[in-house]
């Protein structure tokens, strides 16, 4: 058998070059992680939207399902509510509040942050490695990490995201390329309105050349193939989103997982209709509706917050056409629901095929 241990691995003790992607929103339950991790490669909480206590009990769980190392991933982001147009938005998400039976519009709103009180949890109760989207750790933050022998991973965009992070203190990054599922991790959208959108196969191998820490490859990928191909472009591990949505212990809901099944590589869009930053998922009905309106999203976190309440009832009703339906561009490769234990098994064992 070839080994496939790479410095990360041994950085973060992982017996395998497979990370599951942190993705927030409730797929990332307890029991994934920790089976992920017991597998041999590294499971992640997505913790970003969970409130502090939520996120506790989830950890203290994770750590008695598993005494493998795991990561929590929470949202580095510095924007702040801008409800400034919160009428006219609202005007628009009307016709579908109506649909869904949706009565109580609220007059106004705040978008929680708890990005603070999230990276404190993780000191507390002694998480080994903390990944972070849209941006890196404060340095105060990263001092603390290394103090405690936290690990820090930051993920990217651009060869520029990257070399921002190494300065910042980052053990790793992250290289998500455009095919990715779910939010662009790029941390400011001036330059790039819809999220840096550079291929996995073309930026992994540039983050690669232009920084000494440990690169992973995300984005597009979903077996052996897409391992090995990543290793070759210089990362030394994979992380997947997508293909561990599907997993029969994410809390992904079943008509998420079926929308997956069902789509292909032809079916997902880049959209800020949901949350206001610009994020990849399967276009369905709420997506062409609003869209075709013609009015501008809020920005993030104030979009996520005024549609919280759609999805909430959509996921209720068992109704894809108005559910945010994250998934990258590999979906014609995911056909049935595995446990996550089968589904490490099976890319190392193509990668070994490869490889031999």
């Amino acid at each position: 058998m070839i080994s496939l241990e790479t410095e990360l691995c041994r950085l973060f003790g992982m017996a395998y070059p497979i990370i599951q992607a942190g993705m927030a929103g409730g797929s990332t339950t307890p029991e994934l992680v920790s089976a992920v991790s017991e597998a041999g490669g590294l499971g992640t909480l997505g913790a970003a939207y969970l409130a502090p206590e939520a996120m506790k009990d989830a950890i203290t769980e994770i750590q008695l399902r598993t005494e493998k190392p795991f990561a929590v991933n929470i949202f580095a982001s510095h924007e702040k509510d801008d409800f400034s147009r919160l009428e006219e938005v609202q005007k628009a998400l009307t016709p579908f509040h109506s649909e869904l039976k949706i009565e109580k519009l609220q007059s106004s709103y705040a978008s929680s942050d708890w990005s603070a009180a999230q990276f404190e949890i993780c000191i507390e109760k002694g998480v080994p490695i903390i990944s972070t989207a849209f941006g890196c750790l404060s340095k105060q933050q990263i001092d603390i990490a290394k103090a405690q022998g936290v690990k820090t991973v930051v993920m990217v965009t651009t060869v520029k995201e990257a070399q921002q992070a190494e300065q910042a203190g980052a053990d790793a990054v992250v290289a998500q390329g455009s095919e990715a599922g779910g939010h662009r991790s790029t941390f400011s959208l001036e330059r790039h309105p819809q999220g840096a959108l550079i291929g996995t196969m073309s930026l992994v191998p540039q983050i690669a050349d232009a920084v000494a820490i440990p690169v992973i490859a995300a984005g597009g990928i979903a077996d052996g193939r897409g391992l090995v191909s990543s290793l070759a472009l210089g990362a030394q591990a994979v992380q997947l989103g997508t293909r561990f949505l599907t997993a029969r212990e994410a809390g992904t809901h079943r008509a998420h997982k079926q929308a997956i099944f069902d789509s292909d590589e032809e079916s997902t869009v880049i959209t800020k209709v949901f949350s206001g930053r610009p994020a990849r998922g399967i276009k369905n009905r709420f997506i062409e509706e609003f869209e075709k309106g013609e009015i501008e999203p809020l920005p993030f976190p104030s979009q996520n917050t005024i549609t919280k309440d759609l999805r909430a009832a959509a996921a209720k009703n068992n109704d894809p056409a108005f559910m945010s339906l994250w998934a990258g561009q590999s979906t014609r490769m995911l056909t049935d629901e595995q446990g996550a234990a089968d589904i490490i098994g099976a890319i190392m064992e193509q990668a070994q095929k490869i490889l031999r």
